[in-house]
Protein backbone atom coordinates (compact mmCIF):
# COMPACT_ATOMS: atom_id res chain seq x y z
CA UNK A 1 0.00 0.00 0.00
CA UNK A 2 1.15 3.56 -0.66
CA UNK A 3 2.81 5.31 2.26
CA UNK A 4 0.05 7.95 2.18
CA UNK A 5 -2.67 5.61 0.89
CA UNK A 6 -6.17 5.50 2.29
CA UNK A 7 -7.32 2.32 4.05
CA UNK A 8 -10.89 1.93 2.75
CA UNK A 9 -11.69 -0.51 5.56
CA UNK A 10 -11.72 2.48 7.89
CA UNK A 11 -13.99 4.55 5.62
CA UNK A 12 -17.74 4.72 6.19
CA UNK A 13 -18.98 7.18 3.55
CA UNK A 14 -17.54 8.60 0.34
CA UNK A 15 -18.74 11.51 -1.78
CA UNK A 16 -17.83 11.40 -5.49
CA UNK A 17 -18.34 14.71 -7.32
CA UNK A 18 -18.72 14.97 -11.11
CA UNK A 19 -20.13 18.32 -12.21
CA UNK A 20 -19.99 17.90 -15.97
CA UNK A 21 -22.21 16.83 -18.87
CA UNK A 22 -24.15 13.57 -19.25
CA UNK A 23 -21.44 11.56 -20.99
CA UNK A 24 -18.79 12.71 -18.53
CA UNK A 25 -20.93 11.55 -15.62
CA UNK A 26 -21.46 8.11 -17.16
CA UNK A 27 -17.71 7.73 -17.72
CA UNK A 28 -17.29 8.20 -13.96
CA UNK A 29 -19.56 5.23 -13.16
CA UNK A 30 -16.67 2.73 -12.71
CA UNK A 31 -15.32 4.83 -9.82
CA UNK A 32 -18.37 3.88 -7.75
CA UNK A 33 -18.09 0.21 -8.66
CA UNK A 34 -14.42 0.04 -7.68
CA UNK A 35 -14.95 1.77 -4.33
CA UNK A 36 -17.80 -0.55 -3.38
CA UNK A 37 -15.99 -3.66 -4.61
CA UNK A 38 -12.91 -2.86 -2.53
CA UNK A 39 -14.82 -2.01 0.65
CA UNK A 40 -18.32 -3.48 0.79
CA UNK A 41 -19.18 -1.66 4.02
CA UNK A 42 -18.92 1.87 2.64
CA UNK A 43 -21.75 4.03 1.37
CA UNK A 44 -20.82 5.84 -1.83
CA UNK A 45 -22.78 8.99 -2.74
CA UNK A 46 -22.70 11.06 -5.94
CA UNK A 47 -22.98 14.80 -6.42
CA UNK A 48 -23.87 15.79 -9.99
CA UNK A 49 -25.99 18.32 -11.84
CA UNK A 50 -29.65 17.35 -11.41
CA UNK A 51 -30.28 16.88 -15.13
CA UNK A 52 -27.43 14.33 -15.34
CA UNK A 53 -28.60 12.28 -12.33
CA UNK A 54 -30.33 9.62 -14.52
CA UNK A 55 -26.88 8.59 -15.72
CA UNK A 56 -26.20 7.19 -12.22
CA UNK A 57 -29.56 6.41 -10.61
CA UNK A 58 -29.98 2.67 -10.19
CA UNK A 59 -26.23 2.07 -10.06
CA UNK A 60 -25.92 -0.79 -7.56
CA UNK A 61 -22.85 0.71 -5.86
CA UNK A 62 -24.40 4.14 -5.19
CA UNK A 63 -26.28 4.91 -1.99
CA UNK A 64 -27.55 8.40 -2.79
CA UNK A 65 -27.42 10.76 -5.76
CA UNK A 66 -27.47 14.46 -4.87
CA UNK A 67 -28.27 16.97 -7.61
CA UNK A 68 -27.47 20.61 -8.18
CA UNK A 69 -30.22 22.20 -10.27
CA UNK A 70 -28.71 24.59 -12.80
CA UNK A 71 -31.95 26.61 -12.71
CA UNK A 72 -31.26 27.68 -9.13
CA UNK A 73 -29.26 30.61 -10.48
CA UNK A 74 -32.48 31.98 -12.02
CA UNK A 75 -34.37 32.06 -8.71
CA UNK A 76 -32.75 35.20 -7.37
CA UNK A 77 -29.91 35.56 -4.89
CA UNK A 78 -31.87 34.76 -1.72
CA UNK A 79 -33.69 31.72 -3.12
CA UNK A 80 -30.52 30.38 -4.71
CA UNK A 81 -28.61 30.79 -1.45
CA UNK A 82 -31.38 28.91 0.36
CA UNK A 83 -31.15 25.99 -2.07
CA UNK A 84 -27.37 25.89 -1.86
CA UNK A 85 -27.42 26.04 1.94
CA UNK A 86 -29.97 23.23 2.12
CA UNK A 87 -27.79 21.02 -0.08
CA UNK A 88 -24.67 21.82 1.93
CA UNK A 89 -26.46 20.89 5.16
CA UNK A 90 -27.61 17.58 3.66
CA UNK A 91 -24.08 16.76 2.61
CA UNK A 92 -22.66 17.72 6.00
CA UNK A 93 -25.09 15.39 7.74
CA UNK A 94 -23.67 12.50 5.70
CA UNK A 95 -20.34 13.00 7.52
CA UNK A 96 -18.02 11.86 4.73
CA UNK A 97 -14.62 10.32 5.41
CA UNK A 98 -13.43 10.57 1.79
CA UNK A 99 -14.20 13.02 -1.02
CA UNK A 100 -13.29 12.24 -4.65
CA UNK A 101 -13.51 15.26 -6.97
CA UNK A 102 -13.48 14.32 -10.67
CA UNK A 103 -13.25 17.69 -12.41
CA UNK A 104 -11.79 21.19 -12.18
CA UNK A 105 -15.03 22.67 -10.85
CA UNK A 106 -14.19 24.96 -7.91
CA UNK A 107 -17.21 23.71 -5.94
CA UNK A 108 -15.33 20.49 -5.26
CA UNK A 109 -12.48 22.36 -3.60
CA UNK A 110 -14.87 24.35 -1.43
CA UNK A 111 -16.69 21.18 -0.41
CA UNK A 112 -13.41 19.47 0.42
CA UNK A 113 -12.82 22.31 2.91
CA UNK A 114 -16.36 22.70 4.25
CA UNK A 115 -17.44 19.07 4.60
CA UNK A 116 -14.50 18.13 6.78
CA UNK A 117 -13.68 14.81 5.12
CA UNK A 118 -10.46 13.35 6.49
CA UNK A 119 -9.28 12.46 2.99
CA UNK A 120 -9.93 14.21 -0.32
CA UNK A 121 -8.44 13.64 -3.75
CA UNK A 122 -8.49 15.48 -7.07
CA UNK A 123 -6.38 15.70 -10.21
CA UNK A 124 -3.38 18.02 -10.14
CA UNK A 125 -4.57 20.37 -12.88
CA UNK A 126 -1.78 22.74 -13.95
CA UNK A 127 -4.10 25.71 -14.44
CA UNK A 128 -5.77 25.80 -11.04
CA UNK A 129 -4.58 28.05 -8.24
CA UNK A 130 -2.66 27.10 -5.13
CA UNK A 131 -5.65 27.48 -2.80
CA UNK A 132 -7.49 24.89 -4.86
CA UNK A 133 -4.61 22.42 -4.66
CA UNK A 134 -4.27 23.00 -0.93
CA UNK A 135 -7.92 22.01 -0.50
CA UNK A 136 -7.14 18.31 -1.03
CA UNK A 137 -5.11 15.81 0.96
CA UNK A 138 -4.07 13.97 -2.22
CA UNK A 139 -3.44 15.13 -5.79
CA UNK A 140 -3.17 12.84 -8.80
CA UNK A 141 -0.76 13.87 -11.60
CA UNK A 142 -2.14 14.12 -15.12
CA UNK A 143 -0.42 12.29 -18.02
CA UNK A 144 1.81 14.56 -20.06
CA UNK A 145 0.92 13.10 -23.46
CA UNK A 146 -2.85 13.51 -23.04
CA UNK A 147 -3.59 10.10 -24.58
CA UNK A 148 -5.46 8.51 -21.70
CA UNK A 149 -9.12 7.59 -21.69
CA UNK A 150 -11.36 9.59 -19.38
CA UNK A 151 -12.41 6.41 -17.55
CA UNK A 152 -8.78 5.77 -16.62
CA UNK A 153 -8.24 9.42 -15.68
CA UNK A 154 -11.16 9.14 -13.27
CA UNK A 155 -9.81 5.91 -11.84
CA UNK A 156 -6.36 7.46 -11.45
CA UNK A 157 -7.71 9.34 -8.44
CA UNK A 158 -8.40 6.02 -6.74
CA UNK A 159 -4.97 4.72 -7.74
CA UNK A 160 -3.48 7.82 -6.09
CA UNK A 161 -4.93 6.80 -2.72
CA UNK A 162 -3.81 3.19 -3.14
CA UNK A 163 -6.92 1.59 -4.64
CA UNK A 164 -6.02 -0.45 -7.73
CA UNK A 165 -9.02 -1.20 -9.98
CA UNK A 166 -9.25 -4.64 -11.58
CA UNK A 167 -9.91 -4.98 -15.29
CA UNK A 168 -13.42 -6.37 -14.77
CA UNK A 169 -14.36 -3.43 -12.51
CA UNK A 170 -13.84 -0.77 -15.17
CA UNK A 171 -17.00 -1.30 -17.21
CA UNK A 172 -19.49 1.52 -17.51
CA UNK A 173 -22.72 1.08 -15.57
CA UNK A 174 -26.03 2.47 -16.79
CA UNK A 175 -29.31 1.04 -15.50
CA UNK A 176 -32.40 1.75 -17.65
CA UNK A 177 -34.76 0.12 -15.14
CA UNK A 178 -37.73 -2.20 -15.65
CA UNK A 179 -40.23 0.59 -16.38
CA UNK A 180 -38.11 2.06 -19.18
CA UNK A 181 -37.48 -1.37 -20.67
CA UNK A 182 -41.19 -2.23 -20.65
CA UNK A 183 -42.13 1.06 -22.30
CA UNK A 184 -39.43 0.71 -24.96
CA UNK A 185 -40.56 -2.87 -25.58
CA UNK A 186 -44.05 -1.51 -26.30
CA UNK A 187 -42.66 1.21 -28.63
CA UNK A 188 -40.58 -1.31 -30.57
CA UNK A 189 -43.58 -3.59 -31.01
CA UNK A 190 -45.59 -0.70 -32.44
CA UNK A 191 -42.74 0.00 -34.88
CA UNK A 192 -42.53 -3.65 -35.87
CA UNK A 193 -39.00 -3.99 -34.50
CA UNK A 194 -37.73 -7.04 -32.64
CA UNK A 195 -34.87 -7.11 -30.10
CA UNK A 196 -31.54 -7.37 -31.95
CA UNK A 197 -33.46 -6.73 -35.16
CA UNK A 198 -32.43 -3.13 -35.80
CA UNK A 199 -29.50 -0.72 -35.89
CA UNK A 200 -29.77 2.20 -33.46
CA UNK A 201 -28.58 5.42 -35.11
CA UNK A 202 -28.23 8.58 -33.05
CA UNK A 203 -26.88 11.22 -35.47
CA UNK A 204 -26.95 14.27 -33.22
CA UNK A 205 -24.92 15.79 -30.42
CA UNK A 206 -25.59 18.78 -28.21
CA UNK A 207 -22.54 20.24 -30.00
CA UNK A 208 -23.19 21.00 -33.67
CA UNK A 209 -19.51 20.70 -34.58
CA UNK A 210 -19.61 17.00 -33.64
CA UNK A 211 -22.41 16.15 -36.10
CA UNK A 212 -22.05 14.39 -39.45
CA UNK A 213 -23.89 16.05 -42.38
CA UNK A 214 -27.57 15.20 -42.79
CA UNK A 215 -27.11 14.20 -46.44
CA UNK A 216 -24.46 11.61 -45.58
CA UNK A 217 -26.50 10.23 -42.70
CA UNK A 218 -29.51 9.87 -45.03
CA UNK A 219 -27.34 8.09 -47.60
CA UNK A 220 -26.04 5.70 -44.94
CA UNK A 221 -29.59 4.87 -43.84
CA UNK A 222 -30.64 4.20 -47.42
CA UNK A 223 -27.65 1.92 -48.04
CA UNK A 224 -28.20 -0.01 -44.82
CA UNK A 225 -31.89 -0.52 -45.46
CA UNK A 226 -31.18 -1.56 -49.06
CA UNK A 227 -29.13 -4.38 -47.50
CA UNK A 228 -32.13 -5.47 -45.46
CA UNK A 229 -31.27 -3.73 -42.20
CA UNK A 230 -33.86 -1.84 -40.14
CA UNK A 231 -32.66 1.52 -38.82
CA UNK A 232 -34.11 3.23 -35.75
CA UNK A 233 -33.20 6.90 -35.34
CA UNK A 234 -33.23 8.74 -32.01
CA UNK A 235 -32.47 12.30 -30.90
CA UNK A 236 -32.96 14.41 -27.80
CA UNK A 237 -36.06 16.63 -27.48
CA UNK A 238 -33.93 19.59 -28.54
CA UNK A 239 -34.85 21.91 -31.42
CA UNK A 240 -31.49 21.62 -33.20
CA UNK A 241 -31.34 17.83 -32.87
CA UNK A 242 -34.92 17.42 -34.08
CA UNK A 243 -34.21 19.75 -37.00
CA UNK A 244 -31.23 17.57 -37.98
CA UNK A 245 -33.44 14.47 -37.99
CA UNK A 246 -36.07 16.31 -40.03
CA UNK A 247 -33.44 17.15 -42.65
CA UNK A 248 -32.24 13.54 -42.68
CA UNK A 249 -35.83 12.35 -43.18
CA UNK A 250 -36.36 14.77 -46.08
CA UNK A 251 -33.20 13.53 -47.82
CA UNK A 252 -33.58 9.77 -47.23
CA UNK A 253 -35.30 7.84 -49.99
CA UNK A 254 -36.45 5.06 -47.65
CA UNK A 255 -38.59 5.57 -44.52
CA UNK A 256 -36.98 4.70 -41.20
CA UNK A 257 -38.23 4.10 -37.68
CA UNK A 258 -38.02 7.27 -35.62
CA UNK A 259 -38.27 7.86 -31.86
CA UNK A 260 -36.59 11.28 -31.92
CA UNK A 261 -37.65 13.50 -29.05
CA UNK A 262 -39.81 10.75 -27.53
CA UNK A 263 -37.42 9.07 -25.10
CA UNK A 264 -36.12 9.70 -21.62
CA UNK A 265 -32.46 8.97 -20.94
CA UNK A 266 -33.43 5.68 -19.31
CA UNK A 267 -35.54 4.73 -22.34
CA UNK A 268 -32.67 5.66 -24.65
CA UNK A 269 -30.54 3.15 -22.76
CA UNK A 270 -33.18 0.46 -23.27
CA UNK A 271 -33.30 1.23 -27.01
CA UNK A 272 -29.54 0.71 -27.17
CA UNK A 273 -29.73 -2.47 -25.10
CA UNK A 274 -32.21 -4.05 -27.52
CA UNK A 275 -30.30 -2.90 -30.63
CA UNK A 276 -27.96 -5.15 -32.57
CA UNK A 277 -25.54 -2.27 -33.18
CA UNK A 278 -25.22 1.46 -32.47
CA UNK A 279 -24.02 4.13 -34.91
CA UNK A 280 -23.37 7.70 -33.82
CA UNK A 281 -20.96 10.52 -33.15
CA UNK A 282 -19.01 11.32 -29.99
CA UNK A 283 -21.91 11.90 -27.59
CA UNK A 284 -23.57 10.70 -24.41
CA UNK A 285 -25.77 8.22 -26.35
CA UNK A 286 -22.60 6.62 -27.73
CA UNK A 287 -21.35 6.11 -24.17
CA UNK A 288 -24.76 4.77 -23.11
CA UNK A 289 -24.59 2.20 -25.91
CA UNK A 290 -21.13 1.19 -24.67
CA UNK A 291 -22.53 0.76 -21.17
CA UNK A 292 -25.27 -1.45 -22.62
CA UNK A 293 -22.55 -3.60 -24.25
CA UNK A 294 -24.03 -2.91 -27.67
CA UNK A 295 -21.37 -2.89 -30.43
CA UNK A 296 -20.60 0.71 -31.44
CA UNK A 297 -19.56 2.46 -34.65
CA UNK A 298 -18.43 5.93 -33.60
CA UNK A 299 -17.60 8.88 -35.86
CA UNK A 300 -14.92 11.16 -34.46
CA UNK A 301 -13.75 14.58 -35.63
CA UNK A 302 -12.41 17.39 -33.45
CA UNK A 303 -12.64 15.32 -30.26
CA UNK A 304 -10.18 12.52 -29.59
CA UNK A 305 -11.05 8.83 -29.49
CA UNK A 306 -8.06 8.23 -27.20
CA UNK A 307 -9.89 10.15 -24.48
CA UNK A 308 -13.55 9.67 -25.39
CA UNK A 309 -13.85 6.54 -27.52
CA UNK A 310 -16.24 3.60 -26.94
CA UNK A 311 -15.19 1.85 -23.74
CA UNK A 312 -14.78 -1.90 -23.26
CA UNK A 313 -17.23 -2.86 -25.99
CA UNK A 314 -16.75 -4.22 -29.54
CA UNK A 315 -16.42 -1.12 -31.70
CA UNK A 316 -15.07 0.60 -34.78
CA UNK A 317 -13.95 4.24 -34.80
CA UNK A 318 -14.24 6.12 -38.09
CA UNK A 319 -11.98 9.17 -38.20
CA UNK A 320 -10.04 11.15 -40.79
CA UNK A 321 -6.26 11.49 -41.02
CA UNK A 322 -6.32 15.29 -40.77
CA UNK A 323 -3.05 16.25 -39.10
CA UNK A 324 -4.81 18.88 -36.97
CA UNK A 325 -7.18 16.51 -35.20
CA UNK A 326 -8.16 16.21 -32.48
CA UNK A 327 -8.17 19.98 -32.05
CA UNK A 328 -11.11 20.34 -29.65
CA UNK A 329 -12.29 23.45 -31.50
CA UNK A 330 -15.89 24.48 -32.07
CA UNK A 331 -15.59 23.66 -35.75
CA UNK A 332 -12.83 24.82 -38.10
CA UNK A 333 -12.09 28.43 -37.25
CA UNK A 334 -14.94 28.35 -34.75
CA UNK A 335 -17.42 28.06 -37.62
CA UNK A 336 -19.42 25.12 -36.14
CA UNK A 337 -18.45 22.86 -39.06
CA UNK A 338 -15.61 20.38 -38.63
CA UNK A 339 -14.02 19.44 -41.95
CA UNK A 340 -12.37 16.35 -40.45
CA UNK A 341 -15.85 15.03 -39.66
CA UNK A 342 -17.94 16.39 -42.52
CA UNK A 343 -15.59 14.87 -45.12
CA UNK A 344 -15.80 11.34 -43.74
CA UNK A 345 -17.13 9.22 -46.64
CA UNK A 346 -20.29 7.18 -46.31
CA UNK A 347 -18.42 4.17 -47.68
CA UNK A 348 -16.05 4.09 -44.67
CA UNK A 349 -18.89 4.26 -42.18
CA UNK A 350 -20.83 1.57 -44.05
CA UNK A 351 -17.74 -0.64 -44.14
CA UNK A 352 -17.30 -0.22 -40.37
CA UNK A 353 -20.95 -1.16 -39.76
CA UNK A 354 -20.69 -4.26 -41.94
CA UNK A 355 -17.39 -5.32 -40.36
CA UNK A 356 -18.81 -4.96 -36.85
CA UNK A 357 -21.99 -6.76 -37.84
CA UNK A 358 -19.85 -9.81 -38.55
CA UNK A 359 -18.08 -9.56 -35.18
Amino acid sequence: MLKDGVDLQGVRRVLVIKLRHHGDVLLASPVFSVLKNHAAQIEVDALVYADTAPMLTGHPAISRVFGIDRSWKNLGLVAQASKEWGLLQELRRRDYDLLVHLSEHPRGAWLARFLGARYSVAADYPRVRGWWKRSFSHLSPLPKNGRRHMVELNLDLLRRIGVQPGESERKLCFVPGEEAEREVGRMLTELGLAPAGYIHLHPASRWQFKCWPAAKTAELIDKLQALGERVLVTAAPDAEELDLVARIRSLATTPFADLSGKLTLKQLGAVSRYARLFVGVDSAPMHIASAMQTPVVALFGPSGEFNWGPWQVPHRVVASNHSCRPCGNDGCGGGKLSECLSTLPVSEVLQAVLALSRF
